[in-house]
């Protein structure tokens, strides 16, 4: 089971952020392996649109079953969704935190985005 954690750095100890299609990185953590890898999202930073959905994608290709991340538009809901990636949010200051959030069964699945797209 592979976990994707939107963040801006590259180990367990990084922040968790808050967006999904500008999160500059993308930690994607293996429970079965207790390994990661971190896939650049930086080419979604500064795009003037699309970036949800571009960044759905990227999550998509990684293999990740679930996202863990602070809040997730429609349209890049709607693209992680359709690939069965099942979504959660968390507030949690760091990854480890929300991986460990994540193991104890504390994160609700999201049914519906939970903010509006970047040009509503």
């Amino acid at each position: 089971m592979r976990i994707a954690f939107t963040t801006s750095g590259e180990t367990l100890d990084a922040p968790l952020d808050s967006r999904f299609g500008r999160a500059p990185k993308f930690l994607i953590y293996d429970l079965d392996t207790n390994t990661l890898e971190v896939i650049d999202n930086g080419q979604n930073l500064n795009a003037a649109q699309g970036a949800g959905i571009q960044a759905a994608q990227t999550v998509a290709r990684s293999g990740a079953n679930s996202l863990v991340t602070g809040h997730c538009g429609p349209k890049a809901f709607r693209v992680l969704a359709a690939a069965g990636i099942k979504i959660f949010t968390s507030d949690a200051p760091t990854v480890a935190a929300a991986l460990e959030q994540y193991r104890a069964g504390k994160l609700a699945e999201a049914k519906a985005a939970d903010v509006e797209g970047h040009w509503a």
